[in-house]
């Protein structure tokens, strides 16, 4: 088992040496995983930047001092895969991100499909993005990662062809797709963008419009996958085709 991740806002100006951990991150550090001196602890902002550290002291309900080895720069993975999520029902969404993040998926754009049952308006829509990404972050930690995924805003179609447009490799995941993703061509840098549609499934419209944008369509296999579960799927396909699991 690898050491505990804690997330810090800002190293700031912080190398080899004594480091402070406190706030809600400290109480969590203290009083529920109740470290002690001498255990080893992974500090990360969860933006790449990380660092080795080893309890010194554990002062209060939640002030723990660590002793770093210095801090690094955690390279970004490539090709970045991101995910395009058609907004699920309930609290699939949470589960969709949370799986994503845990795999391996570097970017996750919350999208406002034509048929999604659930809109995100208003403060409604706000609550639900930061759940998303209070998920991305709790995940990032649990799976032991010290770059998290970013939660971007969410995106129209329109958003979501500009992107595809950028990409050096884009597909919507849908059963009328001819090719499997697993025999795709994929390029080995730049950035890969897989959209996944919603319950009801993409419009006629969104498959026209993403396609003149540059994404096909590809299928992942027989069967046809839930949405909160289909971008997990490919991206861990992605992930072992582009070598990023080897």
């Amino acid at each position: 088992m690898t050491a505990p991740v804690f997330v810090v806002e800002d190293f700031g100006a912080a190398g080899a040496g004594e480091f402070v951990l406190d706030g809600p991150e400290g109480r969590h550090a203290v009083s529920v995983k109740r470290l002690r001196p001498g255990e080893a602890v992974v500090l990360t902002d969860g933006a790449g930047r990380w660092a080795e550290g080893e309890v010194v002291a554990a002062e209060g309900k939640d002030r723990l001092v660590v002793s770093l080895k210095g801090v690094v720069e955690e390279p970004a993975e490539a090709p970045r895969i991101t995910v395009v999520q058609a907004l699920p029902k309930g609290d699939r969404g949470e589960l969709a991100v949370e799986t994503m993040t845990e795999t391996g998926v570097d970017a996750i754009v919350p999208w406002a499909a034509s048929r999604c049952i659930t809109q995100w308006k208003g403060e409604r829509g706000l609550k639900a993005l930061a759940k998303w990404r209070a998920t991305a972050r709790e995940a990032g930690k649990q799976s032991r990662r010290v770059r998290f995924p970013e939660v971007a805003d969410a995106a129209t179609s329109k958003q979501v062809a500009a992107l595809i447009a950028d990409a050096d490799f884009a597909a919507v995941l849908h059963e009328s797709g001819d090719t499997p993703l697993a025999t795709a061509e994929l390029p080995a840098q730049g950035e890969i963008v897989l959209v996944v549609g919603p319950e009801g499934g993409v419009s006629p419209e969104e498959l026209a419009l993403f396609e003149e944008a540059g994404a096909r369509p590809y299928r992942l296999g027989r069967t046809v996958l839930r949405t909160s579960t289909a971008g997990t799927a490919a991206a861990a396909l992605l992930l072992g085709r582009t070598g990023r699991w080897s």
